[in-house]
């Protein structure tokens, strides 16, 4: 069947809400950890893992840091006071200046494209907020400036009670006010305790609205045991947007529109990954979804290596439309010349990929991965992975009390 005729009824399962794990484990390493390899199936404890992974490898996880995304508002009454209907401001991805880095140093105004709840109340005028930072008190001010596709635009100002000029990053405004936005599947709000259990012990750059899972499971002691194993690790950035909660609403995948997200990748790293054959062992499906994005970027750039980093963002379908007609080593050679030629030391692009049954994997070669719901695109990205045997998979989990989702257990997969 072509990749797009598939149906997402497919890959329906069972899942009771109370094997969703509405909180982790006390310790991230002692999740459960199913095995497969090659067709067999077991399971260990996670601070295992480096144990099943072979000596000498390349791992690459990615290092994005979920932020306080979710912002509320009340509307001011007849008198101005903020008394009215509260709305919420869900944070996507930055507008204006469109880089990450750049936005959250930004100290007077900037512009997100944002989701609005309770949209029907704030038609017009500008919402206020008064907050504190470093004993300073400031005024937070957001205006709609109009709708971008699905989203809204929204402009923040910022400033202190006396007009003055601020002195406080976007970051730490949002530090101050913002909540950090857990997927909405667990049904409950969001506890202190998450500001720490849903980031990774390794996450760095901030633009997540959601954590990438399958890292929740390491600890320092996990690392170090890696580390002592010989595996070398690498990072990748990419920051985790809202439409991974997205349901496949589509009969077939064909319909269904992937979102985008936005990736930052070293030189360094695509020389280790040429050091290592081009293959890697990815933790999570956001660093699939980076290292093959690799792979068809330098495939772009077989043609014309004058592209410009924008120009390199990976169209959904590209991975089916278009042959594969070069090797792994080569798609990756040609990134290292277009870094040089450009005299960039870090990548910062794009990618729409969806990883289906019928993709071929180019540079993964086993995968560290949580499970995932029920006729999901990340369900699917799993079955290309093992070739179309992740019902083996999901029964064993389901038969041996495994705990799903964001704050469950883990699973090494090796095809």
């Amino acid at each position: 069947m072509y990749t797009k005729d598939i149906h997402i009824s497919d890959y329906n399962y069972p899942l009771p809400d109370e094997r969703i794990a509405k909180f982790p484990k006390t310790e991230r390493d002692t999740s459960k950890l199913l095995l497969y390899e090659h067709g067999e199936v077991g399971e260990d404890v996670f601070y295992n893992l480096p144990s099943h992974l072979p000596e000498g490898a390349l791992m690459v996880m990615n290092n994005t840091k979920v932020i306080q995304a979710r912002l509320h508002f009340r509307k001011n009454d007849a008198q101005g006071q903020p008394t009215g209907a509260l709305i919420e401001i869900f944070l996507l991805e930055p507008a204006k200046p469109r880089d990450y880095e750049q936005m959250f140093q930004q100290r007077e105004c900037c512009q997100w494209l944002c989701l609005i709840g309770n949209q029907k109340k704030w038609k017009e005028g500008a919402l206020t907020r008064v907050l504190t930072v470093n004993d300073e008190t400031y005024n937070l001010t957001a205006v709609r400036k109009g709708e971008v596709g699905t989203s809204q635009l929204v402009e923040f100002t910022w400033s202190t009670s006396s007009h003055s000029s601020s002195n406080v990053s976007f970051a730490e405004i949002l530090d101050a006010v913002g909540e950090l936005p857990i997927p909405p599947y667990l049904n409950r709000e969001t506890q202190e305790s998450d500001k720490t259990t849903y980031q990774t012990v390794y996450s760095k750059i901030k633009g997540s609205v959601a954590a990438p899972t399958a890292g929740l499971h390491f600890t320092p002691r996990v690392l170090d045991a890696v580390d002592a194993r010989g595996i070398e690790r690498q990072e990748v950035t990419l920051h985790v947007g809202a439409g991974t909660f997205r349901p496949v609403k589509s009969e077939t995948i064909g319909e269904h529109p992937m979102h985008t997200e936005y990736i930052a990748v070293r030189r360094e790293t695509i020389e280790r990954l040429l050091a290592h054959n081009c293959q890697a062992i990815a933790v999570g499906t956001t660093s699939v979804r980076t290292l093959e994005s690799l792979y068809y970027m330098g495939l772009k750039l077989e043609d014309n290596l004058t592209l410009s980093a924008d120009d390199l963002h990976v169209c959904q379908w590209e991975p089916y439309e278009r042959t594969a007609t070069i090797t792994p080593r080569k798609a990756l050679q040609n990134m290292l010349e277009w870094y040089d030629r450009n005299g960039e030391t870090v990548l910062h692009s794009s990618t729409q990929i969806i990883i289906a049954p019928g993709y071929d994997y180019k540079i993964v070669k086993m995968l560290i991965t949580n499970f995932h719901q029920p006729q999901s695109t990340l369900l699917l990205l799993v079955s290309a992975f093992v070739h179309g045997d992740w019902r083996k998979i999901y029964d064993y989990a389901l038969a041996h009390d495994f705990r799903f989702l964001s704050y469950g257990d883990s699973s090494l997969l090796i095809p």
